[in-house]
């Protein structure tokens, strides 16, 4: 017989008649069993997706007011009235100890005097006026540093915005004076350097020209 002219054979390969009964011409091999029972496909395990940590070792960066990263600032959390006290108590006790040991090491020296608003106006006013060349010693060229004293100038209006409302008519006298004569004395810098750039003549300290100054 040619290969074109041989007979289409079909093999009936199931192994269990219509009504459930094991066939006598089922191929009993344990391949055949393998290839017709079809096997169940094992699920994949489910895939956990974690936000990134930092390292045990590495903290995370913490998050200031301002930041792109985050509209509300994160704050680390109020220290108790206890461990406020605690700590008060023990700078307190330091202190006093720095005092001892400071007028020990130089006999009839004063006791300092305690920290007061005024005292804070005045600290950071002549910072300003500092910044602005005001200790330039006689024939000496002046140091200044128009960006601290822009600094140290909006400190002092921030501290007196803050505590409007809650000062005294001394105080509040204090801090307006304060206030006027180093933005005046910045005003006054900045235009000499302006007017000097040409001949590098260095500008006058602040208080040259014979304003008042509250240091006394």
């Amino acid at each position: 017989m040619s290969e074109t002219n041989k007979p289409f054979v079909v093999t009936d390969r199931r192994k269990f008649t219509i009504d459930g009964t094991p066939r006598p011409d089922a191929d009993p091999s344990p391949e055949a069993e393998a290839r017709d029972v079809p096997v169940a496909a094992t699920p994949a395990p489910p895939i956990e997706f974690k936000s990134p940590q930092a390292a045990p070792d590495q903290p995370a960066p913490p998050v200031f007011a301002g930041s792109e990263s985050s509209a509300d600032p994160v704050l680390p959390p109020s220290p108790t009235a206890s461990e406020m006290d605690q700590a008060n108590t023990a700078y307190q006790q330091t202190a006093d100890h720095l005092d001892t040991a400071v007028r020990a090491a130089n006999p009839g020296m004063e006791h300092p005097p305690a920290m007061s608003f005024e005292q804070i106006v005045h600290s950071i006013y002549m910072t300003a006026i500092m910044q602005l060349g005001g200790a330039t010693k006689p024939g000496e060229q002046p140091k200044i540093d128009l960006m601290g004293a822009r600094q140290s100038i909006d400190m002092l209006a921030i501290l007196g915005e803050k505590t409007k409302g809650n000062l005294t008519p001394a105080e509040s006298q204090l801090m307006d004076n304060a206030l006027f004569e180093i933005r005046m004395g910045f005003l006054e810098v900045t235009q000499a350097l302006t007017r000097s750039s040409a001949n590098r003549q260095p500008p006058p300290p602040p208080g040259a020209t014979g304003r008042p100054t509250i240091v006394r």
